[in-house]
């Protein structure tokens, strides 16, 4: 199953964007990474088999933004 996800991005008034699209991705990654961590100290509550899957789910995400604005900056690079 494909599914495609949307993120609202922050913006001012003027329409300027507020977060950077690093940020959004890295926050993904140390969610993900944080969540390993309380499962591997044996945090009580936390499945280890839903928490990888989130986490790699998180990391394809942060991937996919990467992968987004590195396209968007070569296409503006070369137009």
């Amino acid at each position: 199953m494909n599914r495609e996800v949307t993120l609202p991005l922050i913006v001012d008034n003027r329409g300027e964007l507020q977060v950077a699209a690093a940020d959004v991705s890295k926050l993904l990654r140390t969610v993900g990474g944080r969540w390993l961590r309380l499962v591997e100290a044996g945090q009580e509550g936390l499945d280890e088999d839903t928490v990888a899957a989130l986490t790699i789910e998180l990391a394809k995400l942060a991937d996919r933004i990467d992968v987004a604005c590195i396209a968007h900056s070569s296409g503006a690079a070369s137009g």
